[in-house]
């Protein structure tokens, strides 16, 4: 009999606390609920003496709070910040592709609009392959003897001089550049006027050899073809002067990096035998 007593003491301890708690929680809604003077200063005066004894509780809670906030802001910054990434990355690639259609504006701009002698015209061609190597520096262009073109013609980009044509077939050419250890020509050094040999070494920064005086010379003078070889015209730009350990180098104007379209110079007297061959064709 004895489990059965102490299972009848246990439910009657447990009916109590019930009742107490629920008495105790009406008195709260009560005293939170009335309004009354009297009643609020009991309110206070509870508040006033349980608070600071739980102030241990509330700062760490009020802690946790901030902790949350500040995690939800780190959330929405970080997703953000990623956002920014890729549209960061997207503008990227849209800004390289609006500076190469920007170089190759200015490149055919520079073509087709660029003031030259009266006494010569040009021709545009497209670079058909490179054909260099180590040892040579050269390439082909889709222009040739029924274009008017001529060998030992001076080649441009539309930037500064590329080279000269060396061999020439009907329909193509072969274009050996500045660069090539085989290409020498006088040039004039401005705004000086010293005259000077600019010579090819297989890089893109030529020698600059034979100049009058060296102590005349700066960093930054532009070099442009003489006319004295009798094969270009005067005052083609090639590039300008910088100082190496061995002497003078030519940073050249044109852009190697990027050759697509050529300009060959021609005498005016050169018959264009393509249109004639095109005209009895069509006859």
């Amino acid at each position: 009999m004895a489990p059965k007593t102490n299972s009848l003491g246990w439910a009657t301890v447990k009916f109590v606390l019930l009742v107490l708690t629920s008495i105790i929680m009406v008195i709260c809604v009560v005293l939170w609920r009335v309004d009354n003077q009297r009643i609020e200063r009991l309110r206070m005066d509870i508040i006033d003496s349980t608070v600071p004894n739980f102030s241990f509780l509330l700062k760490p809670i009020s802690n946790l709070g901030k902790v949350i906030t500040d995690f939800k802001a780190y959330n929405r910054v970080y997703k953000q910040n990623q956002e920014l990434k890729s549209e960061l990355q997207k503008m990227e690639g849209w800004r390289e592709v609006a500076l190469q259609l920007d170089q190759d504006n200015a490149k055919l701009r520079a073509l087709s609009n660029l003031k030259l002698n009266p006494n010569l015209v040009f021709l545009t061609g497209e670079v058909l392959a490179d054909v260099g190597g180590p040892f040579s520096q050269s390439a082909l262009i889709n222009v040739g003897l029924l274009d008017g073109i001529k060998e030992g013609a001076a080649v441009l980009d539309g930037l500064g001089l590329v080279g000269r044509i060396a061999t020439i077939g009907k329909d193509t050419s072969r274009i050996i550049y500045v660069t090539d250890s085989n290409f020498s020509i006088p040039v004039t050094i401005l705004p000086i006027r010293a005259k000077a040999i600019m010579k090819g070494n297989n890089s893109l920064y030529p020698e600059l050899t034979f100049f009058d005086s060296e102590e005349d010379i700066q960093p930054g003078y532009r070099i442009v073809t003489s006319g004295t070889d009798g094969i270009f015209i005067p005052d083609l730009l090639i590039g300008s002067v910088i100082k190496s350990k061995n002497g003078f180098l030519i940073k050249l104007a044109a852009d190697f990096a990027n050759i697509e379209f050529l300009r060959v110079l021609r005498p005016p007297k050169s018959k264009n035998l393509r249109k004639d061959v095109d005209l009895l064709k069509k006859e």
